[in-house]
């Protein structure tokens, strides 16, 4: 089975069954909290999401850390990884892609993506997506204490970035894309811009 042949739900079970702390935990769970975190990510594109207010770096170092962007609180930044981008919009053409993710749309996937992580870190979305997910850590009687699910954020992040940019398919596709290529032996990286900084 090809990569684009396994749907949104399943790369968001996959990647929750990679997070560390869920090792062993059943399937179904797992693909229940993905689909729960996938539609709670789509419901926030319903009312998009602030533009982040943080600072947008560039740099050309993603390819050996393999990242694509990554948003920081302290103080409050997102790192966009050109040679990253710039090899993703290659595998997007080179896989036939080009109808999912338009031209620019994966920039501005990673821009959406990490809005989500600033949203859910400073207001309080991210006790709804606790509460959504259903993730019970302690119960005192009829009190029930909700917990973190980890990754699943990350995979409501994704959901909102291809709801809110229109595209045809989970920007976590080109994550498993990107995932393959970086860890083929002999990957040439491609050329890319030097890093700039934008306010």
């Amino acid at each position: 089975m090809s990569i684009d042949e396994v749907d949104d739900i399943e790369w968001g079970v996959r990647l929750l069954a990679a997070t560390p702390t869920h090792e062993g935990r059943d399937p179904e769970l797992l693909r229940q909290w993905a689909r729960t975190a996938d539609e709670f990510g789509s419901r926030l594109a319903l009312a998009p999401v602030p533009s982040s207010t943080a600072r947008v770096v560039e740099r050309a170092d993603g390819l050996e850390r393999m990242l694509l962007a990554r948003y920081t609180s302290r103080p409050p930044t997102v790192e966009l990884y050109t040679d990253t981008l710039a090899l993703a919009e290659e595998l997007v053409d080179a896989r036939g892609w080009r109808a999912w993710y338009p031209p620019g749309s994966v920039r501005a996937a990673a821009l959406a993506h990490e809005a989500v992580h600033a949203h859910l870190h400073h207001g309080p979305a991210k006790a709804a997506l606790k509460q959504a997910l259903g993730h019970t850590v302690l119960r005192l009687g009829r009190h029930r204490l909700a917990g973190h699910v980890a990754g699943a954020e990350e995979v409501a992040a994704h959901a909102y970035a291809r709801t809110v940019c229109g595209l045809g398919r989970s920007p976590l596709l080109i994550t498993a894309a990107l995932r393959t290529a970086l860890t083929r032996p002999g990957t040439p990286a491609p050329r890319s811009p030097a890093p700039r900084r934008e306010n």
